[in-house]
């Protein structure tokens, strides 16, 4: 299924007003400061988290000169304390939000190199870190008539056709048995065969190991939270933007955050009634987005 990003939003699909409360994370740079960027632009309210809090400052400045909506609040994706901080500090700002965009990821790893040397910070970060995160903000969805989103920036990586080994294609296969357990149990195996030195034989990933483990997680527990809140006003999808000129691929890729930015803009911004859940969505070509389960 394709979606071709519209030169415009037409008044009959814009859903959202400047009511409309977002909360992207890691924002300072990237593809989440292009997301704000845009989510601003089309006149929502958004909230720019960062971890360290002169970064997410100056980029929240350079927003407001530009006469955009946009505010600040420090978040930390890997410490839970910080989450619970923000999650508190979210309730009594806004009182409420309808879109989360879990965009903060690390990786250590040079575009051609492929190291575990901080497969834990990268997994702490990248999965436990969205997952808290969005279980923090759970009671705060406002699953209004509209629908309240998550949506996580993910990677092709993480897809189960990365993977060949077969217990961990089983455990995933199995939507019916999946739960948080189980995956976490599967990053638990990964982890002990990283301190054994023995994950190379392991059938995962074989691009960016740690990185691509990660992001499988992060799409499991994306299906898994999808059949849970699904008919309760919450929709849950996950993103691909593809290779795209970040300071993650050393500015090398395919195309900008801008670019990036726009099409998963579109995703988060897709019209009630056409808006699926449990999806993976992924750029195409000609500036379209596909997605499948």
């Amino acid at each position: 299924m394709e979606f071709k990003e519209p030169e415009a939003y037409s008044p009959s699909t814009r859903w959202w007003s400047k009511d409309t409360i977002v909360v992207v994370t890691g924002a300072n740079q990237g593809i989440g400061y292009a997301l704000v960027k845009r989510f601003a632009e089309l006149g929502l309210t958004v909230v720019l988290t960062a971890r360290d809090p002169s970064k997410g400052l100056r980029a929240v400045a350079s927003l407001r000169a530009q006469g955009l909506n946009v505010d600040f609040c420090r978040l930390d994706v890997a410490d839970p304390a910080s989450i619970k901080e923000f999650a508190a500090r979210l309730r009594e700002s806004h009182g409420a939000v309808d879109i989360l965009v879990n965009n903060a990821a690390v990786s250590f790893n040079e575009l051609y190199r492929n190291t575990v040397e901080h497969a834990e910070t990268v997994i702490r970060t990248n999965f436990y870190g969205a997952k808290l995160l969005t279980e923090a903000l759970l009671p705060l969805f406002r699953r209004s008539a509209s629908i309240s989103r998550i949506l996580n920036i993910s990677s092709r990586l993480g897809l189960l056709n990365k993977v060949t080994n077969q217990g961990v294609r089983r455990l995933l296969l199995d939507e019916e048995r999946l739960s948080e357990e189980k995956i976490e149990g599967m990053l638990n195996q990964f982890l002990g065969e990283v301190q054994k030195g023995k994950w190379k034989e392991g059938g995962w990933p074989k691009v960016w190991t740690d990185y691509a483990v990660s992001k499988l997680a992060l799409n499991a527990y994306a299906r898994l939270l999808a059949k849970r809140q699904q008919g309760q006003g919450l929709s849950v999808n996950c993103f691909c933007p593809g290779f795209t000129k970040t300071a993650m691929t050393h500015g090398q890729g395919k195309h900008t955050a801008d670019a990036a930015a726009a099409l998963a803009a579109r995703v988060a911004l897709l019209p009630p009634d056409e808006l699926p859940t449990g999806k993976f969505f992924s750029t195409g070509g000609n500036s379209s987005l596909y997605s499948k389960l």
